[in-house]
């Protein structure tokens, strides 16, 4: 039973579901977000108002838009889109890490920190990264060997980036790179909605003996504001099966590994002690 002013399970999985469809398309009017998310429009006017009190989006006239000048949504906010198949893409990525001592880079993001999760039990593994939420994980789960590179800190992802984390990474030499992206296509490689963060990520590729990229299909096919590498910057792509398939296809045309796991169906729920969206969007405690 949900505590008096709590959203439900349900409520808080819809609002973060429209926090998405806004940052992927921009304005919408509120009829099409009660028809996209199945919800009456009274419904939907109530999550938008207690959104915008908290500053995740501007109401409109009729309807509602991203905050101005962030079409990112941000890392707290992630966690509940395509879960399970994040899983299942972090599941297959650690298959493809090396047994033995072996160096493993991490950029931030939800599906590199599913092949965190992936990993626990690997005690052989030093982790690089420069994402804050990724190397205090890793610590917490008992990794013996965590290199956090410096920076300044971005608040949407919180990873650290910059000249002195790019500095960082020039002196170690990581034997894989996971990589996560904002979009991946033939047209356009990898990208990311940050310049300073992409310059950031390619210094840990350019530093790796194996590149992994690791992204949903929601993904592929989608390019954003900063060029993070080329398709010749990485050897292996790992995704699910919702990804087009002549996307893919170019892919493997320019030499590309390509791994594809079944997206999981809609409906599928988070296993329990895995964070729900409604501590994703803060109305419940640690």
């Amino acid at each position: 039973m949900n505590a008096p002013g709590t959203p439900s399970h349900k409520r808080s999985d819809r609002m973060v579901a429209l926090l998405a469809l806004l940052t992927e398309q921009g304005q919408l009017p509120l009829s099409y977000l009660a028809d996209a998310l199945d919800a009456s429009a009274a419904t939907i006017r109530r999550d938008v108002a207690l959104l915008a009190s908290q500053g995740l989006l501007e109401r409109t006239h009729g309807g509602a838009r991203p905050v101005k000048g962030n079409r990112e949504l941000p890392v707290r906010l992630r966690d509940g889109r395509n879960q399970e198949s994040k899983r299942r893409i972090a599941r297959k990525v650690a298959t493809l890490i090396p047994q033995g001592k072996h160096a493993i880079g991490l950029t931030g993001g939800t599906t590199t920190a599913e092949v965190l999760r992936v990993l626990r039990s690997r005690s052989d593994l030093t982790i690089i990264t420069n994402s804050l939420s990724i190397g205090l994980e890793a610590a917490e789960q008992g990794q013996a060997r965590v290199l956090i590179a410096g920076g300044v800190l971005r608040s949407n992802s919180l990873e650290l980036v910059g000249s002195l984390a790019e500095s960082t990474m020039k002196l170690v030499n990581v034997g894989t790179a996971v990589i996560g992206a904002d979009g991946v296509s033939v047209s356009g490689g990898l990208t990311t909605h940050d310049e300073i963060e992409a310059r950031t990520n390619y210094a840990m590729i350019d530093r790796a003996q194996t590149v992994i990229v690791a992204v949903d299909s929601s993904k592929i096919g989608h390019r954003t504001l900063a060029k993070m590498a080329g398709l010749t910057d990485f050897q292996v792509l790992v995704t699910d099966s919702g990804a087009p398939e002549e996307e893919l296809q170019g892919f493997r045309d320019a030499g590309i590994e390509v791994h594809v796991v079944e997206a999981a169906r809609l409906g599928e729920t988070t296993p329990r002690g895995r964070r729900t969206s409604r501590e994703v969007l803060g109305f419940v405690g640690d």
